[in-house]
């Protein structure tokens, strides 16, 4: 598939139809904290929905109730494996270069500003994380789950920005695109898909070829459940790539709202680091996985640890080849992985459940002052050149 600067205009232009016209529903009627106070308890697939719940929620939940048709169920479970096997390298991944990649694109990083995030930033990263530990669940999609009904919910989440922001004529539209438009929503699916593989990669992690190649399928299947276009969508790694490249080349830079929130994930990983000797490492990961111009953009400071974090893949190859030999030592290891990501997620959670509410106002002092000028063993796909 070839992307142009030209397809991707088209994309910027194009929100979600059925989750904006239930949004849009749902606050002419005056009824989204019905919604939010009826369905903040119903967050397993299969449940009895409650009564009074509005007729238009009810349609959306029936039609977004399922996966697409074209699901490859071997696909999905060898991505739970690949999961399994890489969790806590995962959850490194999405913290310390997904989460940076996404604030370093300024207007993704207003858009996180007007929901609160700036002031909760451990909401929005429990949120991702709680969101992948679901979908990666062996029962991710049969009654009982909690993704589906998570994935309902976030891509109302994304309905009421749109809504809000073009309502109170806080958003250009003429000049910026559509808020969380298509473009960013499959460059949000590549930021946690082919980044994350970039990021493990880079850390030198064994990764086979349809170990990463399934990760990014479960992807797929995520954003068509957050109402991505997979007529534009990326089918495979390569073609990714190319549109990954030409989404930074397009849109990444620096802001305030993106250092403000880089700033913010650095203290809160932080305190969950025992002690303060190892601080700079969150630091020092970031940098190492973004790049110093993305790190620099993001004002992340220079540590002690930017060369010693260089040693991390030489101590994850040593930890695998004691994995690849020992059946049992495999086993602690995934397990030990497993414990460490669920800790962490209680450390951002503190043992609550997320519920992704509509929010029913966006933050009084939030403005967007201007976009920045667009200026085997698995191997990523190579850079593209750009058009």
């Amino acid at each position: 598939m070839t992307y142009t600067e030209a397809s991707l205009d088209a994309l910027r232009r194009t929100g979600d139809e059925l989750a904006d016209a239930t949004v849009a529903t749902l606050f002419a009627r005056g009824e989204v904290g019905k919604f939010n106070t009826l369905m903040r308890y119903v967050s397993t697939a299969g449940a009895p929905l409650p009564d009074g719940l509005p007729d238009v929620a009810r349609e959306y939940l029936a039609a977004t109730s399922v996966p697409p048709a074209w699901v490859d169920w071997g696909e999905m479970e060898r991505a739970r494996l690949f999961f399994i096997d890489n969790n806590v390298h995962i959850s490194t991944a999405l913290s310390f270069a997904s989460m940076p990649a996404c604030y370093v694109v300024p207007n993704v990083a207003r858009l996180l500003s007007a929901t609160h995030s700036l002031q909760y930033p451990s909401k929005r990263m429990a949120e991702t994380g709680q969101f992948t530990v679901y979908l990666m669940q062996p029962d991710a999609f049969e009654a009982g789950s909690r993704f589906v009904p998570a994935a309902q919910k976030v891509r109302l989440l994304h309905a009421s920005i749109r809504h809000h922001l073009e309502r109170e004529n806080r958003w250009d539209t003429q000049a910026w695109g559509t808020p969380i438009c298509q473009e960013d929503l499959i460059g949000g699916q590549l930021f946690f898909s082919l980044l994350v593989l970039d990021s493990l990669h880079r850390l030198g992690v064994h990764m086979t070829t349809e170990g990463a190649e399934a990760y990014y399928y479960a992807w797929r299947v995520v954003g068509a459940m957050l109402g991505v276009d997979q007529d534009a969508v990326p089918k495979t790694l390569e073609d990714a790539r190319a549109f990954l490249d030409l989404y930074m080349i397009r849109h990444m830079g620096p802001s305030e709202e993106g250092a403000q929130l880089t700033r913010q994930l650095i203290d809160l990983y932080e305190e969950v680091v025992p002690g303060t000797f190892f601080d700079p490492i969150v630091s020092a990961l970031i940098r190492h996985l973004v790049g110093d111009t993305c790190a620099d953009w993001l004002r992340v400071p220079r540590t002690r640890w930017d060369i010693l974090v260089k040693a991390v893949p030489h101590l994850l190859g040593v930890l695998e080849t004691i994995e690849d030999r020992s059946p049992l030592g495999a086993w602690a290891l995934d397990r030990l992985g497993h414990l460490t990501t669920i800790l962490e997620l209680s450390s951002l959670t503190r043992g609550r459940v997320m519920h992704y509410a509509i929010p029913e106002h966006l933050r009084k002092d939030y403005g967007v002052d201007g976009m920045v000028p667009r200026t085997h063993r698995w191997v990523p796909p190579g850079a593209t050149v750009s058009p």
